[in-house]
């Protein structure tokens, strides 16, 4: 990396904050220590010399003071009397020695520190290298992560090991991330083959029904049957297809401008008024529940409710739709005992129960994540939960929140779809 390039690097910002810092501090304490040894040196100085050196001290009237330096015997000064030329001259040079020694060693001091600064400012930029290097490397590590990963290693992790703290939650959560991502592309590849699979299906038996039934010269009632095959076949095609575009237009949300206030209980009388269930027993129970939405999407959602319900139950079972004024919408059923551990499934597009059998009235196994796109679109949460033996089947619960003035949005409990 060129010079202008690592100067914009975190680490090179970090190393310049630290060694700052670092600089800034040691200067604060050598200017500190400067400035208090320097008010106390000479009143030191001084006080060292004149102990050494009694007879150069100025004496103080009254006081006796023992020359030292001199044979004489120490003499008390009377009050008034003034010091002597050669004891004025001794205190002149007391001065000046106390000056130059002070001198001296503020400049020795001075230097000792500027030059113990700079080893400072070394090491403390090397240490700010250093530290901040330490600092940033699970950054690095997630960078570098982040730089490997594509659609086929998804399954990497970072496995930061590391002691809590900010970073090592960033990682964490990239890592859960990257499990969120994994589990979007599985279910995109998942949906792009199962999608494939289920329009080759009806291409392939139409292309058969063409080539075979109507090969050679075919009776007119051999005709008629192949053309209501056909018929059946694009008809089965054009559900699917509508089904997908309903589930794309799901997911894209709701649009500005078409949600209104909708009475779901009136919705799903009106649609068991429509198609009213055969050889079924429906149980309705529906309070007034108006919600905020696309009156079309809730539409769809109600029908493939009742849809999965009539479907996937079996014969003389029952069928049983609530509303509430709380904001659930909730549709059960009777049918197969379905284990918990394939509810969650029963959630994604093309996942039935059981294996398809390409069957008249079969499905394409879009009913409950179209459900799911539609509840999501709509701020409504959804779950489903497998009802118990013997009855088997399952519920679905979906909770709308309420418009203002229609009581508090309670949480989602767990919802059970049939």
């Amino acid at each position: 990396m060129s010079a202008p390039g690592l100067l914009r690097t975190e680490r090179a910002r970090l190393t310049a904050l630290y060694g700052s810092l670092l600089l800034l501090a040691g200067g604060g304490l050598v200017a500190l220590v400067y400035v208090l040894v320097g008010q106390g040196l000479y009143a030191s100085v001084s006080g060292v010399v004149r102990t050494v050196s009694p007879a150069y001290r100025l004496p103080v009237p009254g006081e006796t003071v023992d020359v030292g330096r001199s044979p004489e015997p120490a003499r008390t000064m009377a009050p008034g009397e003034t010091p002597t030329p050669e004891e004025l001259k001794g205190y002149a040079f007391t001065q000046d020695l106390s000056d130059a020694v002070t001198d001296a060693t503020r400049h020795r001091l001075l230097m000792y520190s500027l030059l113990a600064l700079a080893v400072f400012a070394v090491l403390s930029i090397w240490l700010a290298w250093w530290m901040a290097g330490r600092v940033l490397r699970p950054v690095g590590v997630i960078t570098e992560t982040a730089r490997r990963l594509s659609g086929e290693n998804l399954h990497q992790r970072i496995s930061l090991d590391a002691p809590p703290g900010e970073l090592k939650e960033l990682a964490d959560t990239f890592d859960a991330m990257l499990g969120r991502m994994e589990h979007l592309v599985s279910a995109q590849r998942r949906f792009a083959a199962n999608a494939a699979h289920e329009l080759r299906t009806p291409l392939a038996v139409q292309r058969a029904a063409a080539e075979i039934g109507l090969a050679g010269e075919p009776s007119p009632q051999k005709v008629a049957r192949i053309r209501e095959r056909l018929i059946g076949v694009a008809d089965s095609s054009e559900h699917l297809v509508e089904s997908l575009l309903l589930l794309a237009v799901s997911q894209e949300g709701l649009e500005p401008g078409s949600t209104g206030p909708v009475d779901l209980a009136a919705l799903a009388a009106a649609e068991l008024a429509a198609d009213p269930p055969h050889a079924l027993t429906v149980v309705r129970t529906l309070a007034p529940l108006t919600v905020t939405g696309d009156r079309a999407l809730l539409g769809h959602l109600v029908r493939n409710l009742l849809t999965n319900a009539v479907r996937h139950n079996r014969a003389g079972g029952r069928i049983v739709v609530e509303t509430s004024s709380d904001g659930e919408l909730a549709v059960s059923n009777t049918g197969p005992v379905i284990g918990p551990a394939d509810v969650p499934r029963l959630l994604e597009p093309f996942r039935r129960r059981a294996e398809r059998q390409h069957t008249a009235g079969e499905g394409a196994g879009l009913g409950l994540s179209i459900v799911a796109a539609i509840a999501r679109a709509h701020g409504a949460s959804l779950a489903a939960e497998a009802n118990a033996e013997p009855e088997g089947g399952l519920t679905v619960r979906v909770r709308f929140p309420l418009p203002d003035g229609q009581g508090a949005v309670r949480g989602a409990p767990g919802s059970k779809i049939g």
